[in-house]
């Protein structure tokens, strides 16, 4: 009988190799910068060694620019994420520039929220960074959206829920069953 993890790693093997500098300069097309366009090579080859069943694939071009265009959506997230914050930032006096090691931790957060936030329909990303992050009443939120309150709480409560359960995965699995025990 054959070794699975074998037949995996062969074929993630082949596949960098052979697709690894198209992917490469596809992205480079995409975002104009070398350096970038490797990092997001290799962000994209993390996401395959994450995936099943790479021995079917008919299209590895397509399968790799899939992952590559969600990269580069949850790499173009963060930057605008992280350049609002900084016109937020140079908004504020001098005296009030944050450190540089301030500024590590804010990106860091950032890139967690957008992570935890990722596979949410943008409406509901959306309403929930405008309800957290500036605070805004639901009913502002659906004014600012053009939609109900009622969707609003909805999508809220969706975004919430798929945070929980992301922390939740992320957790070790003895920490994850002394949160749901039951209390005496």
């Amino acid at each position: 009988m054959s070794d699975p993890t074998a037949s995996f790693e062969q074929t993630a093997h082949a596949l960098y190799h052979d697709h690894h500098r198209w992917l490469q300069n596809w992205l480079y097309r995409r975002i104009g910068c070398p350096h970038q366009a490797a990092d997001l090579t290799q962000d994209t080859f993390v996401r395959v060694l994450g995936a099943r069943d790479l021995g079917r694939l008919d299209e590895p071009r397509a399968f790799l620019t899939t992952l590559a265009q969600r990269v580069l959506f949850s790499f173009w997230r963060r930057r605008n994420l992280e350049n609002a914050w900084l016109e937020a930032l140079a908004q504020q006096p001098e005296n009030h520039a944050p450190s540089a090691e301030d500024y590590a931790l804010v990106r860091e957060a950032i890139e967690t929220l957008d992570r935890l936030l990722g596979g949410l329909p943008l409406r509901a990303r959306k309403a929930f960074l405008m309800n957290r992050l500036e605070e805004m009443t639901h009913a502002e939120i659906a004014r600012a959206l053009g939609v109900s309150v009622a969707t609003v709480e909805r999508d809220v409560k969706r975004a919430f829920t798929h945070c929980y359960l992301a922390c939740l995965d992320a957790m070790p699995q003895g920490a994850v069953n002394s949160l749901t025990a039951p209390r005496p």
